[in-house]
């Protein structure tokens, strides 16, 4: 395990954190493994009653590390698909509930990561942003089925298509997460909600999350393997090598459709 994760243990939660905060904690496929042995390592611990996913400093995650090829790491690839549907997986297969506590931006697969979590809490300046067709990908993590059955096709569309920033506030609206709080705030409200969940029921907490999942996410594992495999032949094309150039250069990528 590398310092890219990190676990604290607080009684009966755990919480793990993704540790970049100078990328943003923008995730690569090892920090993706990482993160879901952890979750893993956790899921099977009698004595962790709850799990709490965060990030590190002023963002949730930023998403996959686009800059990872200019540090000869190369760009995300296949790999980094495969080792997100692990988290995501392990997120649902935990017999434990799942809290995302999202103290800033959720973008791209982070925001696939907090939404996989059975609850999300998010500060008031957080926002979730579906940013991967403005880089020539599709959404993956199981986007195509966490968001609309979330919040409906409609707007799962529209944030995939006309990927704008969807304010923690919005997002509370339209059914997106559980509950914002203010930024000060967020600590506690997790701790406060860490606390309830660690002293119920933990068979019933699990028999219940099993029941809800298997009602409402049907299409997951299906949208799993579409994702991985349509989102392997889009980063083959040209257009996302184009975007990850242009994001290094900060400048609007110039799609060809090739």
């Amino acid at each position: 395990m590398t310092s890219d994760v990190t676990v604290q243990r607080d009684g009966a939660a755990l919480t793990i954190s993704l540790n970049r905060p100078e990328r943003l904690n923008a995730v690569t496929a090892a920090v993706l493994n990482d993160l879901a042995d952890l979750i893993e390592e956790a899921a099977a611990d009698a004595e962790v009653r709850v799990i709490v996913l965060t990030g590190a400093g002023r963002a949730f995650s930023a998403g996959a590390d686009l800059k990872s090829r200019q540090a000869g790491e190369g760009p995300p690839g296949t790999d980094t698909i495969v080792a997100g549907n692990r988290v995501i997986r392990a997120l649902r297969d935990a017999r434990q509930p799942t809290i995302a506590a999202v103290n800033g931006p959720a973008v791209g697969i982070g925001c696939s990561l907090a939404l996989a979590c059975d609850l999300v809490l998010s500060s008031a300046d957080a926002y979730f942003l579906l940013s991967f067709t403005s880089i020539g990908l599709m959404p993956d993590g199981g986007a195509t089925a966490l968001v609309p059955t979330s919040i409906g096709r409609a707007r799962a569309m529209a944030m995939a298509l006309v990927p704008e920033r969807i304010p923690a506030a919005e997002a509370l609206a339209w059914g997106l997460i559980y509950k914002v709080v203010d930024a000060g705030e967020l600590d506690a409200s997790v701790k406060a909600l860490t606390d309830r969940l660690s002293t119920g029921a933990p068979l019933a907490l699990a028999a219940t999350k099993r029941a809800i999942n298997a009602s409402t996410l049907t299409a997951l594992e299906e949208a799993l393997g579409r994702e991985l495999e349509n989102q392997g032949r889009l980063l083959q094309t040209s257009d996302v090598a184009e975007a990850v150039v242009a994001f290094v250069e900060k400048r609007p990528p110039k799609f060809t459709g090739s």
